[in-house]
């Protein structure tokens, strides 16, 4: 009777042993690069994996060098997921000329990653973190501006600040004004951590900027629509390995629950917490989930 009890006890013991092995060997690593908007995206896409499946997360967060680290991360296996933009994938990693649609640019970067490097692109999160041109909401209400048309036919009356090098690029000022013909009445080069107060204070009228930065939020700016899409769009989207995603099919369905939920005012919102209020990315992410009730 002994013998079949510890037989039994060690049968029990390896079982725990091996069931526990394999619940450990069911992990993912999920990386961003070292700004605000990725720590929480990263944030999401961990408690959305943890609240909806048994796979452990292991994150590697605030990856110095942003993509030119992370993307190789992925391709080697050391990375399973993380956050990206479609203007960063055909910019920056493809290395291919500009696509100004939206929609066919995200069709592109999704087969062409899907074909070169066996990642893939899941549906994107609904905001767009481009390059922007930014004004005081009381001058767009005064003026009436929606687009960067509208300002065109204004901007003899305002004056334009941003960075040095944007004046020097092609993709910066030159290029945009050959677009859409900006004849304002003053520019103002200054220093990259001057602009929002510079416009704050009145020193200028418009500023470029990112679209969802957390600033635009404390200084009641409003972001026009580039609507002849100068500026390449950078939706956000999660990129998974193929293999991960075959070892564990249940996180395309998990992960995809972040579709379609994120507007550029919740994520100017979410930026100005963490940046500006200095709240946990953590917090701000799971907070935003519970209310749109994914977790």
């Amino acid at each position: 009777m002994k013998k079949i009890l510890v037989s039994g006890m060690l049968i029990f013991m390896l079982l725990f042993i091996s069931g526990c092995q394999a619940a450990a060997s069911k992990t993912v690593v999920v990386a961003s690069k070292p700004h605000a908007e990725q720590y929480i995206l990263a944030e999401m896409i961990t408690l959305l994996i943890e609240n909806h499946t048994d796979i452990l997360v292991e994150k590697k967060l605030g990856i110095g060098g942003g993509t030119s680290n992370i993307h190789p991360g992925m391709i080697n296996g050391e990375i399973d997921i993380y956050p990206e933009y479609t203007g960063t994938g055909l910019l920056f990693v493809l290395k291919e000329d500009l696509i100004t649609d939206p929609q066919e640019l995200y069709s592109h970067v999704k087969d062409r990653y899907e074909e070169e490097y066996e990642i893939t692109w899941l549906d994107i999160y609904g905001f767009n973190n481009t390059y922007a041109l930014a004004i005081k909401e009381e001058v767009a209400n005064q003026y009436n501006l929606q687009t960067y048309d509208d300002l065109a036919q204004i901007s003899d009356q305002l004056v334009f600040g941003a960075e040095y090098d944007f004046f020097e690029r092609e993709d910066g000022y030159n290029g945009l004004n050959d677009i859409y013909g900006f004849n304002f009445r003053d520019l103002k080069e200054m220093d990259i951590g001057l602009k929002y107060e510079a416009i704050g204070s009145g020193q200028v009228d418009v500023i470029n900027a990112f679209s969802t930065d957390g600033l635009l939020l404390e200084y009641e700016l409003k972001v026009l629509e580039d609507n002849r899409n100068f500026f390449p769009s950078y939706q956000a989207a999660t990129l998974i390995r193929k293999e991960t995603l075959e070892r564990y099919p249940e996180l395309e369905e998990v992960l995809q629950m972040m579709s379609g939920q994120i507007t550029d005012e919740d994520m100017i919102q979410m930026n100005y917490y963490v940046e500006n209020e200095n709240r946990d990315p953590e917090d701000v992410a799971e907070e935003f989930l519970r209310e749109k009730g994914l977790i």
